[in-house]
């Protein structure tokens, strides 16, 4: 598996804009509005925490911003990247180059050992040395232990930083992190958080966390909220923290 393609070209600029993003989808019941107008600017190695009732459209607007899913309308420009520009190739190296992502489900491949999926993303890259960075990658996590084990033989905790490894291979810009505790017990998941809050600081990554535990995005630089596919609150961390506690 090897594909090494020239690397996408990028201009300065914040990590993440998002204006006036639109998002509808058809149904039996008529159109759904998913997002409304989403509006959003997050500079490079920022942490940002978003929260938002079922159905607000965090997991949505993760997918856009990682390139997944596209808007109806609205600019969305990633890493310098104007994704309305990019086909579905084009999507792909911006991913490969760009973006590590965290699952909920994990999502690792079960035919593979540890040490393979992290390795995957490597190869798509074309690295020559991906078993040795998918090595270090997972020591890094404390798993250098478990790279010959297959995700079955992992407890939920340890396929999770299997797939944080994963996502932190390729030394992305920005890692998007959906519910990463969410199949998780309070003890392992507080782990597992630890362990990508020490990886996002040692690449200096941007990073954005969807999470229904506002304790936990308060750990991040800003609090978003999100309702009815709209931001309607955006401050810093520390001034929602002062707002709870008055």
């Amino acid at each position: 598996m090897s594909h090494p393609a020239t690397p996408l070209p990028a201009t300065p600029g914040p990590m993440i804009l998002l204006r006036d993003v639109h998002l509808h989808l058809a149904s039996a019941a008529g159109e759904v509005n998913i997002l409304r107008g989403l509006n959003l600017e997050v500079a490079a190695g920022e942490t940002i925490g978003v929260v938002g009732p079922s159905g607000s459209g965090k997991s949505t607007m993760m997918m856009i911003i990682g390139g997944l899913e596209r808007p109806s309308n609205g600019l969305v420009t990633i890493a310098g990247h104007d994704l309305s520009t990019l086909d579905e190739d084009g999507l792909a190296l911006f991913r490969r180059d760009a973006v590590g992502i965290v699952f909920q489900s994990f999502h690792l491949v079960s035919s593979m050992t540890a040490l393979e999926n992290v390795a995957i993303p490597l190869e798509f890259a074309g690295r020559r040395d991906a078993f040795e960075r998918a090595a270090e990658g997972l020591a890094a996590v404390g798993l250098d232990h478990r790279l010959e084990h297959y995700p079955g033989q992992l407890s939920g905790g340890e396929q999770q930083r299997v797939a944080l490894a994963r996502a932190f291979a390729v030394r992305p810009k920005l890692l998007l992190a959906d519910e990463p505790t969410g199949n998780l017990d309070a003890e392992t998941g507080a782990m597992v958080m630890e362990v990508l809050f020490a990886l996002q600081r040692q690449h200096g990554s941007t990073l954005m966390l969807i999470t229904h535990d506002v304790a936990l995005a308060r750990r991040c630089d800003r609090l978003v909220r999100l309702r009815d596919g709209r931001v309607v609150d955006d401050g810093s961390a520390t001034d929602a923290q002062r707002a709870a506690a008055t």
